[in-house]
């Protein structure tokens, strides 16, 4: 498996596993006419690709999830389900979801074309089908598909954790392996289940984007604390199709773990406190109430307050105000970074 994994298990079967994506696309055509898959079959087949078939909508969605091809060519009537029903699993499947679905059709109405692209399809080509326009089209969105996987792929290899999230419905599309256990970790959460406070981020950074904004602007980050751990979320790019709306397309988001663990040690030699004064010095810092810093320790306000009592004899002062200041002073000479 690449080190970008599907958001689900369920892509990482055999089949997946044994196809040469390193030289060639996979592609797979769903057609219930032998004549139509046969002319795609050959035709891509000639262009270096690797060809996948299915006759029904049934074996569409058993194929698709099996192989998780590249790109999808999919008929639009079918018997049984159709290709619109096909195209709207697929696309509610986090493992498959991503896959660029081009449909393939006889009837050129506004309202089956409009059908086509709401299912989930990025684009049609009309019947009776001509191969070379087909593979011009399989070009373009297998090009975009590609970047987006470079894109994924980079940020992975340098130790970052990425999701990626559908912003239409708030799906988690993509994640890595160390993302999937940050989520799981701070927010108790699995794909394709978007965890409801760092959706509402996003949501918030896409309305700031849909105005107009200064040179060099960026939407501001998001963090969630677990005790002296914070997860930070940061919004990276826009990596889906999109009509140029910023509440469309697949969005890329940066996640990292930062820990404070140092700068409790530092508090606690800095000013001869025990592990646990140095962690009540730590909240007082970060702002919080005696109640506050209780709940976070396990303990009641008046140990906290025990506790804070013997900080400021040994710091010299006699507020939280003062004893939070001259923390502060220390961190800022050790650890620059901090953020209080």
């Amino acid at each position: 498996m690449t080190p970008f994994e599907p958001a689900t298990p369920s892509a990482s079967s055999a089949l997946h596993g044994t196809l040469d994506r390193a030289n060639s696309d996979v592609v797979l055509i769903v057609d219930d006419v032998p004549d139509n898959l046969s002319v795609l079959h050959d035709a891509l087949d000639e262009s270096g690709y690797t060809v996948l078939v299915a006759t029904s909508g049934e074996a569409a969605l058993q194929r698709a999830t099996q192989a998780v091809p590249d790109i999808i060519l999919l008929d639009a009537m079918m018997p049984g389900m159709d290709g619109f029903e096909v195209a709207r699993r697929l696309k509610a499947l986090a493992a498959t979801a991503h896959i660029p679905i081009v449909f393939m059709t006889g009837l050129t109405e506004t309202e089956y074309l409009v059908a086509a692209l709401e299912s989930g399809g990025v684009d049609y080509v009309t019947k009776p089908i001509k191969p070379k326009e087909v593979l011009a089209r399989m070009q373009v969105h297998l090009k975009g598909a590609r970047e987006r996987r470079q894109t994924r792929n980079a940020l992975d290899a340098f130790g970052y954790a990425t999701i990626t999230v559908r912003a239409s419905d708030g799906a988690l599309m993509w994640q890595t392996p160390l993302a999937r256990e940050l989520l799981e970790r701070y927010c108790g959460t699995q794909a394709p289940l978007t965890p409801k406070p760092v959706l509402a981020w996003l949501r918030s950074c896409l309305a700031l984007l849909a105005q107009p904004q200064p040179p060099g602007a960026e939407p501001p980050r998001f963090a969630i604390e677990q005790g002296a751990r914070r997860l930070t979320f940061r919004l990276h790019q826009q990596i889906g199709d999109s009509d140029g709306s910023v509440e469309d397309g697949d969005w890329l988001i940066v996640m990292r773990e930062v820990s404070d663990t140092a700068v409790i040690e530092a508090m606690s030699l800095s000013f001869k406190l025990t592990a646990k004064e140095a962690e009540v010095l730590y909240w007082v810092v970060k702002g919080k109430t005696n109640k506050d810093i209780g709940d976070i320790l396990g303990s009641s306000p008046m140990t906290v307050k025990k506790h804070l009592e013997r900080i400021f004899v040994k710091m010299g002062v006699e507020t939280r105000t003062a004893a939070a200041g001259m923390a502060m002073t220390r961190i800022r000479q050790l650890h620059p970074q901090f953020e209080g």
